[in-house]
C-alpha cells in the first residue's frame, strides 16, 4: 500500500538540513531503486523553486511499504529526524486515485 509521509521542519532548519541531506537523499534513492518511491521533496519557504537561504518548510513523501507499522518505522529513522531537522512527521495511508 502507499503512504504519504508528511513533515514539518523546525524554525531555521537549513542548516540541519544541508548536513543530513545525503543520507536522506540515498534512503530515498534505496526506495527509489526498489521501485516504491512514487515522489518525494521539500516545501519551499517562499513560492519559488530554489528558496535559497529561506530555506523549506517540510517535506513530502509517498512510497510503497508493507504496512503502517513499517512506513512509519521508516519515517522514525530518516536522518532528518536525527538530525532536528523535523518538528513532527505524519504517517497515513494513500490511496492514488489520478492520473
Amino acid at each position: 500500500m502507499l503512504y504519504a509521509i508528511i513533515s514539518q521542519d523546525v524554525d531555521q532548519s537549513l542548516e540541519r538540513r544541508k548536513s543530513a541531506r545525503e543520507q536522506h537523499i540515498e534512503r530515498l534513492l534505496e526506495l527509489k531503486r526498489g521501485g516504491r518511491l512514487i515522489l518525494a521533496g521539500p516545501h519551499p519557504a517562499i513560492d519559488s523553486e530554489d528558496p535559497g537561504p529561506a530555506g523549506f518548510t517540510g517535506s513530502l513523501v509517498i512510497a510503497e511499504f508493507d504496512s503502517l507499522e513499517a512506513a512509519q518505522s521508516w519515517a522514525a529513522s530518516d536522518p532528518y529526524v536525527g538530525g532536528g531537522v523535523y518538528e513532527w512527521v505524519i504517517v497515513k495511508p494513500f490511496k492514488k486515485v489520478l492520473p
